[in-house]
């Protein structure tokens, strides 16, 4: 099974990070995996996003131009790549920042407020973990365990003192969506 997901959104919203946590912990998991980032013209506030490969077999390529899932976490990332989601894939938006319509009746979309249930946690900035944590619940990737697993190897050690705070975020995800893990 090969999983091949592609992550937008601003600069700053954590994508890039989003990605990281899923490479390493399918790494974790033994599964082959590839992550491939793109900045726009700034980091900050810029659009950003990045492809993640989780596979059982060797990944022959990084780069993922027809992803079975989708994550996006603003109006222009929805815009630009709702459009490149394979047929009976999955598009997971960031309702808090995009009521915008998908015109297509050939994928599974998952609307979630995770920008609002990040402000609930005290920070938009966990956000992320929200979201992360409801896309792994729905499509059974990685485990929300090995996930929380990964978060001290991810995280700069500067920011260790956030790790309860994305632990939090990650189970409020995985709350959105279901109990599963």
């Amino acid at each position: 099974m090969e999983h091949q997901i592609l992550m937008a959104g601003f600069g700053g919203q954590g994508i890039m990070l989003m990605g990281q946590m899923l490479a390493y912990a399918g790494m974790k998991d033994g599964r082959y995996v590839s992550w491939l980032p793109s900045y726009g013209p700034e980091q900050r506030g810029g659009t950003a996003h990045c492809s993640v490969i989780i596979s059982d077999e060797p990944v022959g390529s990084p780069v993922v131009t027809e992803p079975t899932i989708c994550v996006v976490m603003n109006h222009p990332s929805l815009a630009r790549f709702m459009d490149t989601v394979q047929e009976r894939g999955h598009i997971f938006i960031n309702s808090s920042l995009t009521d915008g319509s998908v015109e297509r009746d050939d994928i599974e979309v998952v609307r979630i407020p995770v920008t609002d249930e990040g402000e609930a946690l005290g920070t938009t900035r966990v956000a992320n973990m929200v979201m992360l944590g409801a896309l792994t619940t729905v499509e059974g990737l990685i485990s929300l365990e090995t996930l929380k697993g990964v978060l001290p190897g991810v995280l700069p050690e500067r920011r260790h003192s956030l790790i309860p705070l994305n632990v939090q975020a990650l189970e409020r995800g995985r709350e959105l969506v279901g109990t599963g893990s």
